[in-house]
């Protein structure tokens, strides 16, 4: 198990390696010009700054130089000091948020996170549950209904359920709003008296025992995590329900039952584990896509996550914080890949061996 964890840290930092190679090699389509922006918040408009910009940042050296520099930083020749450099954080300058990228994306996280943290138990529970349930009573009522479920979630464009459960819940009944949290929560956790430990609101408001605004954030987070868990829920069931299937017509499992194993003791012990396997890849990329920002979710419901705000700066052509974006989600994909790998072996010991 040690061996196998090790190999896969090992290919972390060659995957990390090409995501920054993609990622300089888009910012190649921009002129010196507009990757200047990576440096400076507003470019000089006379011809003369604009060349000295370029010239002082190296932006017209050879491109491996400037992909060293871009990584790591360089040395300013006019204050001696280091600057630039995805290594140390700088991301470049983003005109949407007026604010450093990385800033930005520090400041977005929480509320990004926060969704990810009250969707994936629904997700991922619920999703394995009823593919597993709809599999073991196959053929039958409980397996047509949830296919049609499935069936009719899968064909739900996101923003068409989205705009339909708002429709009902908030214009008609006036139950779940839209946003993070609304006005007067948020003047009380901006007031100084309100305690962010780790500016998840909900989190943070039962750490501060205003549950008050522990509902009030609740309510605001229902509708978004609705939406995910059910266009999610008929993706897992599909591929639950089907390597479940897969795994019941195995010899194995016929022959634990003529063994007089309970039903109970064959699906829980021998059938489900065995079928875990590729729905484990599916719940990964579902959580990585989470903690990457949802973009048309956050849009829709005016959340103020990370996909919101990448909408945003492709909106605007705000090039430099999008870019900023796709590494921080390139980087975030990675480690749920590494973590999907290492909880392979711990549901199937034969990965270990390969």
């Amino acid at each position: 198990m040690t061996a196998y964890i090790i190999r896969r840290l090992l290919l972390l930092p060659v995957l990390l390696f090409g995501v920054t190679v993609i990622i300089f090699g888009l910012l190649q389509f921009l002129s010196p010009v507009e990757r200047s922006a990576l440096y400076v918040r507003e470019i000089p408009h006379t011809e003369g700054a604009v060349e000295g910009i370029i010239k002082r940042y190296g932006l017209d050296q050879p491109i491996y130089v400037q992909y060293w520099h871009w990584l790591v930083g360089r040395i300013d020749p006019v204050t001696g000091k280091r600057v630039g450099g995805i290594l140390r954080g700088d991301l470049g300058y983003s005109r949407v948020g007026s604010q450093p990228v990385a800033s930005l994306i520090a400041q977005r996280f929480p509320a990004t996170a926060e969704l990810a943290l009250w969707a994936v138990v629904p997700i991922i529970g619920v999703g394995i549950w009823l593919g597993v349930q709809s599999a073991v009573r196959h053929n039958r009522f409980f397996d047509q209904v949830a296919r049609v479920f499935s069936i009719i979630g899968w064909s739900f464009p996101t923003f068409v359920f989205g705009l339909l459960v708002l429709m009902i819940f908030y214009a008609k009944l006036k139950w779940f709003p839209p946003g993070r949290i609304s006005d007067w929560a948020s003047a009380v956790i901006n007031s100084g008296q309100f305690h962010q430990y780790t500016h998840l609101y909900t989190i943070d408001a039962l750490l501060n025992l205003r549950f008050d605004i522990f509902w009030d954030a609740l309510k605001h987070l229902i509708l978004p995590v609705l939406t995910l868990s059910y266009l999610n829920w008929a993706l897992l069931l599909r591929v639950t329900r089907s390597s479940m299937l897969e795994v019941l017509g195995q010899d194995y499992i016929r022959t634990a039952r003529a063994k007089g194993l309970p039903e109970r003791l064959v699906i829980n012990r021998h059938a489900r584990p065995n079928a875990l396997i590729p729905v484990v890849t599916l719940a990964g990329l579902m959580v990585a896509g989470l903690l990457g920002g949802v973009v048309i979710t956050e849009t829709v419901f005016n959340y103020p996550g990370i996909g919101s705000a990448a909408a945003q700066a492709a909106i605007q052509l705000d090039v430099i914080t999008v870019l900023g974006f796709a590494l921080f989600n390139g980087t975030i994909l990675i480690l749920a890949n590494l973590i999907v790998d290492i909880l392979y072996a711990v549901i199937d010991p034969r990965v270990r061996l390969e």
